[in-house]
């Protein structure tokens, strides 16, 4: 992640692209700027995943499985959201070196807090039922 960080960095000021910081008014412009446009390629994501959704009842609708279906919806929506999230990491990077933020060591840190939360959200265990044990 250090080195992801360190290439955004570079490429940011590359394309003249880093956030703007000559005084408070344009930096705080060019955060929510770049704020906006990182919930605009999240809205992206959402949006292929509808694309996945459709694709995949339409399938259904036609007589394959569910599961089928998803499966080449998936493979049909792979290169879009991969684009689409590496436009979200190029914002959250962005972000985050402007704040001098280490996002591998944030990343660690956040997951161990949870881990060890109290307040944990709780999955159903649902009993198995006898299509589960037919093998």
């Amino acid at each position: 992640m250090k080195e992801l960080q360190a290439y955004a960095r570079e490429f940011q000021k590359e394309m003249n692209w880093d956030i703007q910081t000559v005084n408070y008014e344009t930096t705080k412009s060019s955060l929510m700027n770049n704020y906006m446009l990182l919930t605009t390629e999240v809205a992206e994501i959402a949006e292929e995943l509808r694309k996945a959704f459709n694709f995949t009842n339409t399938q259904i609708n036609n007589g394959m499985n569910s599961e089928d279906a998803f499966r080449l919806a998936k493979e049909e929506i792979k290169q879009d959201v991969g684009k689409e999230m590496a436009d979200c990491l190029a914002y959250i990077t962005k972000m985050a070196n402007y704040f001098e933020i280490d996002l591998e060591e944030s990343f660690y840190a956040k997951m161990e807090e949870v881990k060890h939360r109290k307040n944990k959200d709780i999955k159903v265990i649902r009993p198995k039922v006898d299509s589960d044990l037919i093998e």
